[in-house]
């Protein structure tokens, strides 16, 4: 028995079950899991670097790891959901994320913890796209649009508390219990998918899954990745190989495009960058959202390690970026609808890059080096946020909405990865250099007064240029929003 046969479909039949609200508390418990994870483990990098006694690379690892695999799989699983349920597909990727936080937790070495973020990108890929198609088979189309507001604002204000929920949990306990607190939250999306989320399918979803697109994908900008962290040292002394696995990986890269150009149907359509707007507004994803992720990623270590505070301090110095962008993108999105998405994006981007270059000025008080530009990028961003959806969304057919929407969300990710393995083994090079040993580690300060001075001199210097080069991606995001987008009239917005 399928659900069409049910007046209104799987909408109707959550309808008059008035399951709509625990449709939308399963989605938006499910995609916060995703979410948060992102924010609590960058508070506790530190920590984990600390305890283990590892290298910076490892640390790019933790994170790059878990960005790999959701960036080049997210545009894969949205088509598994439309052919072999979105219930199905969910559940599957709650659980694999769960079992994968189980194995961070448990981790008995860094490369341990590497692979078990590895897997758990696999999860968040599964589960997120899936959380959107769920809403929309769910609620009728006058309930959507307000069910998705529901489920964003949400979401954005969950990824807001993730920072000060993961110092929290760090200070008290230890880094480990930053991914317990997935387990509790994953059972409570589980019971209630079970209880009131329909399955439902896309019938008319046919032809194969680009797995070969994909798989090159992974192999391509993994090795990329690896390259470039390869740099920074450590890694067993993969820093002599790293120029061969950058090479490898842009040859990987460049038979992925081949395979993308014959396939039937390519895991990213190339015909989707015949639309100048559409290329332009990639490409500023790819420079914004690498700008962001270098940030997010190096600012707890500025926080702890060079100014004292503890992992709790550190997420509550973070939580007002998350707050601002949820509560001002509505209202941005609401202004590109009516002057056009082109001024957004540029100003944006502009002011993202203004804050970092305050941020590489490491102004020693606290409120002109940290909160200011801090509050400067949360603004610049929320001015972005939602006219690059428009401008994504306004520059294909309505029937290639959904491919477009899945390449957005892999540049931002793959942006993410590129820039945290280049800026970053860019930083590990400079302090290891700043400080003339060989074997110093970024992030971790030795207990000699002498020589803890001299590392953090060294700190200094390596994050003011990984802020700058951070800061000349956000400029270029700007370029490419000025150069690829056509101005738009308010009337022709």
């Amino acid at each position: 028995m399928g659900f069409r046969r049910h007046g209104n479909g799987v909408a109707g039949m959550a309808e008059r079950a008035g399951s709509g609200g625990l449709v939308l508390a399963a989605t938006i418990l499910a995609s916060s899991l995703a979410f948060i994870d992102g924010t609590v483990v960058t508070v506790a990098l530190p920590a984990v670097q600390e305890g283990y006694g590892a290298g910076f690379d490892a640390a790019q690892w933790v994170v790059n790891g878990y960005a790999l695999m959701l960036g080049a799989l997210v545009v894969v699983t949205g088509g598994l959901g439309d052919r072999y349920g979105r219930r199905r597909i969910f559940v599957a990727g709650i659980l694999v994320f769960t079992a994968a936080s189980v194995a961070c937790a448990l981790a008995p070495s860094v490369a341990f913890l590497v692979g078990a973020r590895i897997v758990q990108g696999i999860g968040a890929a599964l589960l997120v796209p899936q959380s959107l198609a769920i809403i929309s088979a769910t609620f009728p189309r006058e309930r959507r649009g307000r069910a998705i507001g529901t489920w964003a604002a949400a979401s954005g204000a969950t990824t807001a508390f993730g920072p000060p929920l993961g110092g929290f949990l760090v200070d008290a306990l230890d880094w480990r219990a930053a991914f317990w607190i997935n387990v509790p939250l994953a059972a409570v999306a589980l019971w209630l998918t079970f209880r009131a989320v329909p399955e439902s399918r896309d019938p008319g979803a046919r032809g194969p899954i680009d797995w070969t697109g994909a798989v090159l994908a992974i192999v391509g900008f993994g090795l990329l990745a690896a390259g470039l962290t390869g740099f920074s040292g450590g890694m067993g002394g993969a820093g002599a190989f790293a120029p061969a696995a950058i090479a490898a990986g842009i040859v990987g890269l460049a038979v992925f495009v081949a395979v993308e150009r014959r396939a039937a149907d390519p895991l990213v359509p190339p015909v989707l960058f015949r639309s100048r707007t559409f290329t332009g507004a990639n490409l500023l994803t790819l420079f914004l959202y690498g700008c962001l992720a270098v940030t997010l990623f190096l600012l707890p270590y500025e926080l702890q390690v060079r100014r004292g505070l503890t992992p709790t301090q550190t997420g509550w110095t973070l939580m007002p970026f998350g707050i601002v962008l949820a509560l001002g993108s509505r209202f941005a999105g609401g202004l590109a609808d009516r002057f056009g998405p082109r001024l957004f994006l540029v100003t944006g981007s502009a002011l993202v890059a203004l804050a970092c270059a305050l941020f590489a000025l490491a102004v020693e008080d606290f409120w002109l080096g940290v909160v200011a530009p801090l509050l400067l990028m949360a603004i610049g961003m929320t001015i972005v946020v939602s006219p690059l959806t428009t401008a994504v969304m306004n520059a294909v057919p309505q029937n290639r909405a959904g491919a477009a929407s899945s390449v957005n969300n892999a540049a931002a990710r793959v942006g993410g990865l590129l820039a945290v393995a280049a800026v970053g083994a860019l930083a590990g090079l400079i302090y290891v250099g700043a400080t003339g040993d060989p074997s110093a580690r970024f992030g971790i300060l030795p207990e000699a007064a002498e020589a803890r001075a001299v590392a953090l001199d060294a700190f200094l210097v390596a994050y003011r240029a990984a802020m700058a080069v951070s800061a000349g991606l956000a400029a270029l995001a700007a370029v490419a929003a000025a150069v690829f987008l056509r101005p738009e009239t308010p009337r022709e917005a």
